[in-house]
């Protein structure tokens, strides 16, 4: 039977990835930051959970190294990320730092605690990037530097784990996710983000966990060190001149 640990269980699409594992008949170990939610979920789907912070990288990479070494690993996502906007002018050191110790630090830690049940497994790896890493918009420094970090993550892991484990990334467009409610939850500036895509609509947590779901599967076995779009045509397409 597969066995995936999904980190940041809790969010939108952590949580979405996590229900269309568990229908596979997956065995999971879920992980996120708040308890509660976590307890909750896990008791849903059947699975085993630790509530641990991806900052506390001490504790974090040891929670990792126990829930992976229980067995071979097929895969894990670190669905872990943050969206910190803001103009060059409001930009500080620490929130740069802070911003790339969670998706970036934290997203190798998990791997690296990992990598030898994912080896022994054969297995996948998943991280998550955005869209506005490859596409550039403004007030997006923050994310876009720590997000960036992610890619270069992506691809270094995978040309060095190879041919054991894959490792790949999806990019996302703005996804209605809690996460995003400042923005996605705010009516007018969702339906004009909106219009910017050639899909004419925000993404659904379930748009970007069906290709988290396929990376990590054995589909995907000729995939690795990709990072791929899930983005309704926004960073390819211009649909209106």
């Amino acid at each position: 039977m597969a066995r995936y640990l999904v980190v940041g269980a809790t969010g939108g699409i952590g949580s979405a990835l996590a229900h269309g594992l568990a229908a596979d008949g997956a065995m999971l170990h879920l992980m996120a930051r708040r308890a509660e939610p976590l307890a909750a979920l896990a008791a849903e789907l059947g699975a085993t959970a630790t509530a641990v912070d991806a900052l506390g990288t001490e504790r974090f990479a040891e929670a990792v190294r126990a829930a992976a070494g229980e067995g071979p690993l097929s895969g894990l996502a670190y669905c872990v990320g943050s969206i910190d906007l803001a103009p060059l002018a409001r930009l500080t050191p620490q929130r740069m730092i802070d911003a790339f110790r969670l998706d970036t630090v934290g997203a190798a830690v998990a791997v690296q605690a990992a990598a030898g049940a994912l080896k022994a497994a054969g297995g996948a790896v998943v991280l998550f990037s955005t869209v506005a890493v490859g596409q550039g918009f403004a007030q997006h420094a923050i994310v876009g530097a720590s997000k960036g970090g992610v890619e270069g993550l992506t691809r270094a892991l995978a040309a060095e784990m190879a041919p054991a484990v894959r490792v790949n990334c999806i990019a996302p467009s703005l996804t209605e996710t809690p996460l995003s409610a400042a923005i996605a939850g705010n009516p007018a500036m969702a339906k004009a983000i909106a219009a910017l895509h050639p899909l004419q609509r925000l993404g659904r947590p379930a748009d970007v966990a069906a290709l988290a779901r396929f990376l990590l599967s054995p589909g995907a076995g000729w995939i690795t060190g990709q990072v791929m779009g899930v983005d309704g045509g926004r960073s390819t397409l211009r649909s209106r001149g």
